[in-house]
């Protein structure tokens, strides 16, 4: 086994990721919350749409890499693969919405809560492992199985605990706390996570030719400033319908 750090930059990484997945997680928490009250189903999907890319996009892929920016591996460069990257970010999106749409298109019930707390944690913990495929370095990963399944338990119930503040109290304090939990759930999955994580050197192996952390993260923090601020936008210049809009949810 080889030493390695977790922030290595400092502990700015750390309060820069919680503070990125808390932003992301109360935007999309609060366009979740806007999509139940909509009438219209397009609107509500267009707002479901929001949501997944806030949570799934900014909220838990961001801040994945943000994290791994201080990862550093005793002896070795670390870089990252583009496509595993994208991916990773589309998956994250794509389960993050699928849980969403559970309980934002359709009737809000117990099992269906459980079902889209139980898909969110899940695109938490899959687009974590996912991340940490596309990392290169001068050997290879291993991970222990026990810390691996104790992030996936932090990720669903921490996710579940976030959406249910949503979709059943709607104040604003509720809210902060809804943002607060999903933050917790995606930090504290991620370090979980990364407390698993063993590296083992391979001297003979070639220096990666992937991409540097900082050349990935840098772009993509600015365009989700950009989506963040879009989303928060048209949160407070729509205006939020009254009850006498809400649409007829499906059964």
């Amino acid at each position: 086994m080889t030493d390695m750090q977790q922030m290595s930059m400092g502990v700015w990484t750390l309060l820069l990721a919680c503070a990125t997945s808390f932003a992301g997680a109360l935007i999309g928490l609060s366009c979740a919350a806007r999509a139940r009250l909509e009438r219209g189903r397009q609107v509500a999907v267009l707002w479901t749409a929001g949501a997944a890319v806030a949570i799934g996009g900014v909220a838990i892929w961001l801040m994945h890499f943000i994290a791994m920016y201080g990862f550093a591996v005793d002896g070795s460069p670390v870089r990252y693969s583009v496509g595993l990257t994208v991916l990773s970010a589309v998956v994250s999106i794509g389960v993050v919405g699928l849980g969403l749409s559970l309980v934002t298109l359709r009737r809000s019930t117990g099992p269906r809560l459980l079902c889209a707390g139980a898909l969110t944690g899940i695109g938490v913990a899959f687009m974590h492992y996912l991340g940490m495929a596309a990392v290169r370095f001068q050997g290879d990963i291993v991970y222990d199985p026990l810390l691996v399944a104790l992030s996936l338990v932090v990720a669903v119930v921490a996710a579940t605990a976030a959406l249910w503040f949503t979709m059943v109290v709607r104040t604003t304090a509720a809210r902060l706390g809804a943002g607060a939990a999903m933050a917790v759930a995606v930090t504290g999955m991620h370090y979980t996570g990364m407390a698993a994580v063993h590296v083992v050197m391979i001297p003979a192996r070639s220096v990666p030719a992937a991409v540097d952390g900082f050349d990935l993260v840098f772009p993509v923090f600015l365009v989700s400033g950009l989506v963040i601020a879009g989303l928060q936008w048209a949160l407070f210049t729509t205006g939020e319908p009254g009850a006498t809009r809400r649409r007829p949810v499906a059964p």
